[in-house]
């Protein structure tokens, strides 16, 4: 396929995520990866029991299974597309934007703000249940600062996660493509990155088995999503204030983000906080432990409605503008 279909593709592929999001009645991808990564882990760890090396090994091949299945599944949905011609160009689109997740996100966090009752006297349950699905850590004693802050920062961590790494791979495809026209291009890659997404948000916690058996999966997720982390860091700030703060807000993001423990997470959290001018950071509880992450633009208010708007305004101008940069590859 040539660079410039699999570019129209892509395109394509993100606004169809935007205009219909994850059909709730279809089978989706990332359901038969995490279907698989249950089956096998259920067949590992009955191996492996607690022996550390053991537990190690199985995610690492748990982590290779997945990741070349992925692949292979998508490298063969683009070569039948490839063969069909014209007819299987929308099949192509709609495997595409199964791999970006910007309207459901969008659309989880804006749930949590429509349950929030406007009077701070009221008891936010709702708001509650509906941001434990979209959050890892303990909402059930969340006051509202806290739900607004956990809707920020999911925000802006999942924006990297959900939608700007796989379009970062998908780009990568599309070049691979020029290159080769029969190379695994952009869904191959974008379904090998959700599944190291995948991997890392089932497995990737440092509590029981899952300390050795998910380090893997964590891993190779950090790995992948390095630079989409490092180009929103660079590029966001193009789409939020004036080119003569573009220096200074990316600085100030990598001082805040850096001691974060996650090689992305602080990052991508701080560079939304500092072009939003809102607070983000803090105590977090996940399980029965408490989290002490770094504070992010320090100097700025907490955040409210109004700033979690902006975060999801900047996240849709920054996929904008990514979309054109792709488009003057062709």
């Amino acid at each position: 396929m040539p660079l410039k279909s699999s570019v129209l593709a892509v395109t394509a592929a993100t606004g169809l995520d935007w205009f219909l999001g994850d059909p709730r009645r279809l089978l989706h991808p990332v359901e038969v990866m995490g279907w698989w990564i249950q089956i096998l882990r259920s067949a590992f760890e009955s191996w492996a029991q607690d022996a550390p090396w053991r537990l190690r090994l199985s995610g690492g091949l748990i982590t290779l299974v997945l990741m070349f299945s992925s692949g292979l599944l998508g490298w063969g949905v683009e070569g039948m597309s490839r063969m069909a011609g014209p007819l299987g160009w929308p099949v192509l689109v709609i495997a595409l934007a199964s791999a970006l997740a910007g309207r459901s996100l969008h659309d989880s966090v804006i749930a949590v703000l429509q349950a929030l009752p406007e009077a701070a006297t009221e008891e936010p349950t709702l708001a509650r249940q509906k941001l434990s699905w979209i959050v890892g850590r303990d909402v059930t004693q969340l006051d509202r600062v806290g739900i607004l802050r956990a809707c920020a920062e999911t925000a802006s961590e999942n924006a990297v996660d959900g939608l700007f790494a796989p379009l970062f791979w998908m780009a990568a495809g599309c070049l691979l493509w020029r290159l080769n026209s029969t190379a695994p291009g952009p869904l191959a890659l974008a379904w090998m990155f959700k599944a190291s997404s995948t991997l890392d948000s089932m497995l990737g916690y440092r509590s029981g088995r899952l300390r050795w058996l998910g380090t893997a999966g964590a891993r190779l997720d950090d790995l992948l999503t390095w630079l989409p982390c490092r180009l929103v860091m660079l590029s966001l700030p193009l789409v939020s204030a004036p080119c003569n703060r573009w220096f200074a807000l990316v600085r100030t993001a990598e001082l805040d983000g850096a001691p974060d423990p996650s090689p992305n997470a602080g990052r991508s959290e701080a560079i939304y906080a500092h072009c939003a001018g809102v607070r983000l950071g803090g105590r977090n509880l996940y399980g029965a432990t408490w989290v002490e992450k770094p504070l992010l633009a320090a100097d700025q208010p907490e955040p409210d409605r109004q700033a979690i708007e902006t975060i999801l305004s900047l996240t849709i101008r920054l996929e904008l503008l990514w979309i054109v940069l792709l488009g003057l590859t062709q």
